[in-house]
């Protein structure tokens, strides 16, 4: 795409003009640079969208699983085969290191996403049969007719990216056609992803609509399309405003929507962890906060420990290594000006600073920044003090002993993660048990002695949490097969004849699969009741 010229969207198949007069520009974080024009999308050109995505969803339900899954691998493929590019217009957008964090860590994130989600499908690991013989009755999962809507972050411009990331990977992994409503802040990127997928789909002759691309919409009309009887369901990862304003909408035309919103992750440092590990423990920390300069979904937010004799060295170790960090650029204006407010908020309710860096980074940025409350102004006023400083500003609250730290833990928000750092050697224990059964209740990944940013891509991740983490804490965005039953349905059959019932069903078990059959899981073939 040249320089100025008006970006084109792909619907119903093919790239087009679009039909909308408003448009939107990319800018450079680094120094506000002009990247790029793209059009925001008008409600007939929405509609068309989603007309087309549920035909698409039709036309699929025809494909094998064999066939998902070589697409999405043949699309991952296709995403290696331009990785330069790709990683290129990221960093462009983003201001992302393009090494190691895109080149080498999102991007094969991102791929490897897709083949872990061809193989569940492939395997039908998702659909998990289960049959009770003597009654007749069988189960499985199936998709939720209709096409997926996907709204992708600012701060993952592949491995959540609408077009390519873990929702996109697991709504086709389901059988389901893909709106992918790009992220302003890597409009570029989600388009050249697109385009990769359109091809894929275009190499195994698979409905041409079946990945869609919308770069932005008004607000009225985002409400409105995820909200559409055609919509199968929606994932969605951002700010709690906007999410929650989707959710209403989509919930009462009775539409599924799945929400990443907002998280603190909170860690507790017990003393027997600082006695230990010393300033090694508030590096590691601060390393942590920093990544990507705090804007992880994941960053840790919120440090509480017990008053005592280590409290002042983790001040003075956090101190030193925020300083000495160099201050980032952040992914666009509005993060910085996000940061400075809630430093605004805080100071104003009687935080104060235990370290700041000497000065922010370049073009859109904030200096390395942590207050201080006690555990007395934290019960005070919980909600400001959980406020997400989405960035590299972060809260350490003091409490006056392990008694009101539980009580401060008592009064958390629902989190995606929450971690414990305590002696190893056994002299925390009981400590331990005071705090972990609290923090237990209100995060989705309880951590021991360990950072909360890195997310594994394995079976058994939850990237998910109670409200306002997310949406619904039944449900993760990470960790496959248990992200595609967002876009699933449980699909009963009650005296159906076996030659009626799916492959995955019937009494023979053709497909060889892991069933469970009167609570046991077997590959066993089952005889009916009657038969």
């Amino acid at each position: 795409m040249n320089k100025g010229e008006l970006a084109e969207v792909l619907v119903a198949g093919s790239w087009k003009p679009s039909r909308g007069t408003n448009a939107f520009t990319s800018v450079y974080p680094r120094n506000g640079n002009e990247l790029g024009v793209f059009p925001v999308s008008p409600w007939p050109e929405i509609e068309e969208a989603l007309e087309a995505g549920a035909q698409a969803y039709e036309q699929l339900q025809e494909s094998s699983a064999e066939t998902l899954a070589g697409f999405l691998e043949r699309f991952a493929d296709r995403i290696e085969s331009r990785s330069e590019l790709l990683v290129e217009a990221a960093h462009a957008e983003t201001a992302l290191p393009a090494r190691p964090r895109l080149a080498d860590v999102e991007l094969p994130r991102t791929t490897d996403q897709l083949r872990q989600a061809a193989s569940a499908a492939r395997q039908r690991t998702w659909r998990e049969p289960v049959l009770s013989p003597a009654a007749r009755i069988a189960s499985l999962y199936g998709p939720i007719p209709g096409v997926v809507c996907v709204f992708g972050p600012n701060n993952f411009p592949f491995a959540f990216n609408s077009a390519a990331g873990g929702d996109f990977a697991a709504a086709v992994a389901t059988g389901h056609s893909v709106i992918a409503k790009g992220n302003p802040g890597h409009s570029e990127t989600t388009r050249l992803l697109a385009g990769e997928a359109h091809l894929a789909a275009n190499d195994l002759g698979l409905p041409s609509a079946m990945i869609q691309l919308i770069y932005k919409t008004s607000h009225e009309d985002g409400f409105r399309m995820v909200a559409d009887s055609r919509v199968a369901a929606t994932g969605y990862t951002g700010s709690r405003q906007t999410g929650l304003k989707l959710k209403a909408a989509a919930e009462t035309a009775g539409r599924p929507i799945y929400l990443e919103l907002s998280s603190v992750n909170p860690v507790v440092v017990l003393s027997g962890a600082w006695e230990e590990r010393g300033r090694g423990l508030a590096e590691e920390l601060a390393e942590s906060m920093l990544a990507g300069n705090g804007q992880f979904c994941t960053s840790p937010g919120l440090i509480l420990t017990p008053d005592g004799s280590h409290v002042e060295g983790l001040r003075q170790g956090f101190r030193k290594s925020l300083e000495k960090a160099p201050s980032g650029t952040l992914l666009d204006q509005g993060v910085a000006l996000g940061l400075a407010r809630s430093e605004e908020i805080w100071d104003a309710a009687g935080a104060t600073l235990v370290a700041e860096a000497p000065q922010a980074g370049p073009g859109f940025s904030f200096p390395n920044t942590m207050m201080e409350i006690s555990g007395d102004l934290f019960l005070e006023n919980t909600e400001l003090f959980q406020r997400e400083a989405f960035g590299n500003l972060s809260l350490l609250v003091v409490s006056r002993d392990l008694d009101q730290l539980v009580e401060c833990l008592q009064h958390l928000e629902g989190n995606l993660t929450g971690s414990v750092y305590s002696a190893t050697g056994g002299r925390d224990e009981k400590a331990y048990a005071a705090v972990a059964g609290h923090l237990r209740e209100r995060v989705g990944r309880l951590l021991n002695d360990k950072v909360p940013t890195g997310v594994a891509v394995v079976p058994a991740m939850n990237h998910g949490g109670p409200y306002p983490s997310t949406g619904h804490p039944g449900f993760t965005a990470v960790g496959i097969p248990a992200s595609l039953k967002r876009f699933a349905m449980l699909q009963c059959y009650d005296n159906v004849p076996d030659h009626r019932l799916p492959p995955e069903l019937q009494a023979a078990n053709p497909l060889g699969l892991q069933r469970m059959v009167n609570g046991t899981w077997t590959s066993e073939a089952v005889t009916w009741g009657n038969d």
